[in-house]
């Protein structure tokens, strides 16, 4: 029997027909000559995509319910030829070539001896990745932007603090337990009123859900501040339904303004174009609000700190000028007594000056006046005497004496003048007038004048 020495001596000694690793990588090389595996067109999704002097990634395949890798394989694209690929995606996407995306590349397979498989990407399909989807939702931004309403959200008025709170999701979701939480646990003590408005966030059912529960958050928009809509994070299809151009104007055109917080950080549809207010997850929304509530608190400390240094500084000087008002017035009141005073004394040094000069002005007014009526009495009395001197030659002129001397006579009856022959009686004595006498008479007839 071969001892124990033995039997390790041969067991580790190579035999003619084993080979080196080098020369086993070489034979797997020589059979990747095979056209089957080279220049296909593979649909696979990239990973860990970094770039230096040559593009290097890995390409998986995930199961579609699960999630898990069923495949992968490394891949690296030759620096020059990436470039030119990376231009030509980018032109047709709208994006950089990069992790997270579902391609279609034409590969070549690849064993190097030392470094082992990989494979060689020749050529990008990028009409593949933006694929239907993706030019849907290119159409359906085109479309709202066309019709000016793909920004319109974003002008809704948003409150300083959002605590009334509109959120449309699914009650079980896992997003919203997420959101819920970092809201109601919030360090700051915002106080939030959350409202949910249930909704399906995947499958047929998800756009007419969606839009049933903004419909009914519209009919009482005047009790919230915002509308959230929010969900969690899975596969891309699972999100299609956020693509959709009648829910996307619903968003755009809604009175409130709108938070989405949908998937992960890589997620976009067209819902976080449309959204005033467009965050990264769930959890994010719930950020976001928080945020502003803490900003709003901290706003109104700070308002409250100013307020209350104004009314101190409002205070000290208050005090201050009391102090010396109180210290002044004395001095004051003094400086005005002695000021009247003087002024005092003055107006009685000044009153008998004053006094006699107003005694004399008014002496002088006393003469001018007594002047004046003086010359006024003896013009009138001039006046007078003239007008008394005209009034007597009239007079005089008038004067029964001066008429009898032209010839008249006066004649009376029973003392009385006559004046017409019908104060005349047959039988009547008169007595005639004349300048330089008179006579007694009878009157015998009487001849009344004839009326023409």
């Amino acid at each position: 029997m071969p001892d124990l020495q033995d039997t390790l001596t041969a067991t580790m000694s190579p035999s003619k027909s084993s080979i080196t690793l080098l020369e086993f990588n070489r034979r797997i090389s020589r059979l990747l000559t095979d056209p089957g595996v080279m220049n296909c067109w593979v649909v696979a999704e990239t990973a860990d995509v970094r770039f230096k002097t040559h593009c290097y990634l890995e390409l998986l395949q995930k199961n579609a319910t699960t999630g898990a890798t069923e495949a992968k394989i490394r891949a690296n694209i030759w620096g020059g030829v990436f470039q030119h690929l990376n231009k030509r995606f980018k032109d047709v996407t709208g994006k950089d070539f990069g992790s997270n995306m579902k391609v279609m590349v034409n590969v070549t397979a690849n064993f190097h001896a030392q470094y082992g498989l990989s494979v060689v990407i020749n050529d990008i399909n990028p009409e593949f990745t933006l694929g239907d989807m993706e030019r849907q939702r290119q159409e359906i931004i085109n479309r709202l932007t066309k019709e000016g309403i793909l920004e319109l959200n974003k002008t809704v008025p948003v409150p300083d603090v959002m605590q009334r709170i509109a959120i449309i999701s699914a009650e079980g979701a896992a997003g919203y337990g997420d959101f819920m939480k970092q809201l109601t646990d919030n360090k700051y003590g915002v106080c939030f009123y959350p409202c949910l408005f249930q909704a399906t966030m995947q499958g047929v059912n998800t756009v007419s859900s969606v839009m049933s529960a903004l419909e009914k958050v519209e009919q009482s928009k005047h009790l919230f501040d915002c509308v959230v809509i929010i969900r969690g994070g899975g596969a891309t299809t699972e999100l299609n339904s956020f693509d959709n151009y009648e829910l996307a104007r619903r968003v755009a055109t809604f009175p409130l303004p709108v938070i989405v917080g949908i998937g992960h950080e890589r997620d976009i549809t067209v819902l976080d174009y449309v959204a005033g207010i467009r965050v990264k997850t769930p959890t994010a929304a719930a950020e976001h609000l928080i945020l502003k509530g803490a900003n709003a608190l901290a706003h109104i400390s700070e308002l409250s700190n100013t307020v209350v240094t104004l009314v101190r500084d409002y205070i000290a000087r208050g005090k201050e000028q009391l102090s010396y008002y109180a210290g002044n017035v004395p001095i004051l009141a003094q400086r005005i007594l002695e000021t009247n005073a003087l002024r005092l004394a003055h107006y009685i040094t000044n009153i008998p000056l004053h006094v006699q000069r107003r005694i004399e002005n008014e002496n002088a007014q006393l003469e001018r006046t007594q002047d004046a009526v003086k010359n006024a009495v003896t013009q009138l009395m001039l006046k007078e005497t003239m007008r008394l001197s005209a009034l007597n030659d009239k007079a005089e002129l008038l004067s029964p004496r001066k008429v009898m001397e032209r010839g008249y006579t006066l004649t009376m009856c029973n003392g009385k003048f006559v004046t017409n022959v019908a104060q005349l009686r047959a039988n009547d004595t008169i007595t005639i007038h004349f300048r330089d006498g008179k006579a007694a008479a009878s009157v015998h007839d009487i001849y009344p004048n004839k009326k023409t």
